[in-house]
């Protein structure tokens, strides 16, 4: 979930990130991590649900079955709706089983899941690197009454309880395009904390000795901030990047969870998995599948995330 950045999570997150100046990793230091079976399999099963969600209708159509299908066939009205079978229905047919009651394929529903908790994730990590970026290096670099109105505006929005907050705008606007909203929202209260780690790093930069030899050779300050500053920020922005996406895979989950964020009938791993408590004594695999997913996606994002920072802050030689 989101989290403050006035919070000690936050401090500690800022630790995490490399400093300004690191050199990006050599071939040698990615080898390196590649070799660890724990990167090994993050990259793996990153790629199966990458695969997943881009060729979601093509997946699909060769498991014989759409998320909105439904297959009373599947299902025993005697049971209540639970399904034909053991494990769930799992079966040539359904080959992760079926939905209590309606008989929706549960594989389909985590394909099409797996598209929309990455769109979104993918989407808001960009808008808020962006957002986050620009601002973070406007009022690093600049400074003065700039860098006293963003700091303010940062300061403000991470005063807000972003969970709480994220929970009252999703119910109160319409509807409407939900994964749009989802990115906005997310992107709103999540941009502060790139911006301050940012804002920092930038702030160490601008008086080093290489910015202070561009500028005396008469560089401009967009050539200042483009091609000194920035490029010293790569690896601050590639491990936060990858930090992030799995915060807003768990929050859109969370939030979906909760009934303010992917609203039926489109699928969301965490919108599954609440449709899924009142059934999890009787068919568990129901609440087990989507859970697992969701559980795996986060923790490869996070593994991935981890050894890119230790390379980074070393300079390529972990």
């Amino acid at each position: 979930m989101a989290v403050p950045a006035s919070t000690p999570i936050e401090e500690v997150k800022e630790d995490l990130v490399p400093s300004g100046d690191s050199k990006p990793p050599g071939a040698g230091a990615l080898r390196r991590i590649l070799r660890k079976p724990s990167v090994i399999f993050s990259l793996a099963f990153l790629l199966i649900v990458t695969i997943m969600a881009i060729f979601a209708p093509l997946i699909t159509q060769i498991s014989g079955w759409t998320p909105y299908q439904f297959d009373e066939s599947a299902v025993d009205p005697a049971t209540g709706g639970l399904p034909l079978g053991g494990l769930g229905g799992i079966s040539a047919d359904h080959w992760l089983g079926v939905e209590p009651q309606n008989g929706r394929d549960i594989f389909a529903r985590i394909v099409y899941g797996a598209r929309v908790s990455m769109l979104i994730a993918i989407c808001a990590t960009a808008l808020t690197m962006i957002i986050g970026i620009t601002l973070g290096m406007l009022a690093g670099f600049v400074g003065g009454w700039t860098d006293t109105v963003i700091s303010r505006l940062m300061d403000f929005l991470m005063a807000f309880p972003a969970l709480i907050f994220m929970i009252a705008v999703l119910s109160a606007v319409p509807h409407g395009n939900r994964p749009l909203l989802l990115v906005l929202v997310l992107s709103l209260f999540s941009w502060p904390q790139t911006a301050r780690v940012v804002r920092g790093q930038t702030m160490t930069l601008v008086n080093r000795e290489f910015v202070e030899a561009a500028r005396a050779s008469g560089a401009g300050k967009m050539t200042l901030i483009f091609k000194e500053v920035l490029p010293n920020l790569s690896g601050t922005v590639v491990v936060m990047a990858t930090l992030a996406v799995p915060n807003f895979i768990a929050t859109e989950a969370g939030l979906s969870f909760l009934g303010v964020g992917v609203t039926p009938p489109t699928p969301s791993w965490g919108q599954m998995i609440a449709q899924a408590v009142p059934w999890y004594s009787s068919h568990p695999l129901f609440f087990a599948i989507p859970g697992i997913f969701l559980f795996l996606t986060v923790f490869s994002f996070t593994i991935l995330g981890d050894n890119l920072q230790k390379i980074w802050a070393s300079g390529g030689r972990s």
